[in-house]
């Protein structure tokens, strides 16, 4: 018999090892109960022996389906004592009460961003390890999040396009892009500029226009180093480096790099002469050619001979 706590500590963790009878034969492991050796070897059968009354849907454990009721009855027995809103699962529960306690347990061990639910951390652990889990199973284009990015990829081949614009049927096959339209319906431009007022209708257009007065640009260049206060702007100077040529003119089969440089071309060929002086009304094709012409008008001509 034990005579002192440690002793004692000692002894229950000895027997704690030594009374597991009951063994799983597919994979060794033990168990103290023999109902909980029942319980997961249905792990390796694939049983599930608890079946929905409402639906017929099936679950291999009593709480599982005791869970999948509440779909049912509705019930939601978790009530937030901050905001009064409620749960059917205890684990969502413990998640919102982060929303107002602001904790967040989940630590990246790469970087040390945290995270309140670990299914965002999981998330976020594949920038680091460029996992992408997720194929399509139309073009093999692979993804890092299901539910967003392959979901939303998915509709590019289907043609898929939910969601429509009460003002005008317009269609969108994501919902953000459904709910910014319809701000040109409404005029609302609700992200105001700090610095200036200025006001934008998308949260994108306002994080760009900032930019202006920070002076910030987070978009480097891996081969040169220049920076970029836009990432289209990057994307457009990479070609510099790769010489790809992705807009060709279908007229002549011309390339270029930018898609500006492609509509000044095309203007060759349709003769279209779009900028006009407001003194003579000369045209030109070229928007340096009429900055160069409105010279004469100025009498600053001289700067160039």
């Amino acid at each position: 018999m034990p005579t002192n706590a440690s002793q004692c500590c000692r002894h229950l963790g000895e027997t704690t090892e030594w009374e597991k009878p009951y063994r799983c034969s597919q994979c060794g492991k033990c168990f103290i109960l023999l109902g909980a050796l029942k319980q997961h070897e249905i792990i390796h059968t694939g049983e599930k022996p608890y079946h929905c009354s409402k639906c017929g849907k099936s679950f291999n454990r009593l709480h599982a389906l005791k869970y999948h009721e509440r779909i049912h009855t509705g019930q939601k027995p978790y009530h937030c004592s901050q905001c009064g809103k409620t749960f059917n699962h205890l684990g969502e529960f413990k998640n919102h009460e982060r929303i107002h306690t602001g904790e967040r347990p989940y630590h990246c061990s790469q970087c040390g961003k945290c995270f309140n639910l670990i299914r965002s951390l999981k998330h976020h652990e594949r920038i680091h390890t460029g996992e992408k889990p997720y194929h399509c199973s139309q073009c093999g284009k692979s993804f890092n999040h299901q539910s967003s990015d392959l979901k939303r990829h998915e509709k590019i081949h289907t043609g898929e396009k939910p969601y429509h614009c009460s003002q005008c049927g317009k269609c969108f096959n994501r919902v953000g892009n459904l709910k910014q339209h319809e701000k040109i319906h409404t005029g609302e431009k609700p992200f105001h500029c700090s610095q200036c007022a200025k006001c934008f209708s998308q949260s994108l257009d306002l994080k760009r226009h900032e930019r202006i007065h920070t002076g910030e640009k987070p978009f480097h260049c891996s081969l040169c180093g220049k920076c970029f206060t836009q990432l289209g702007n990057l994307k457009q100077h990479e070609l510099v480096h790769t010489g790809e040529k992705p807009f060709h003119c279908s007229l002549c089969g011309k390339c270029f790099t930018q898609l500006g440089n492609l509509k000044q071309h095309e203007l060759v060929h349709t003769g279209e002469k779009p900028f006009h002086c407001s003194q003579c009304g000369k045209c030109f094709n070229r928007s340096g050619q009429l900055k160069v012409h409105e010279l004469v008008h100025t009498g600053e001509k001289n700067y160039f001979s």
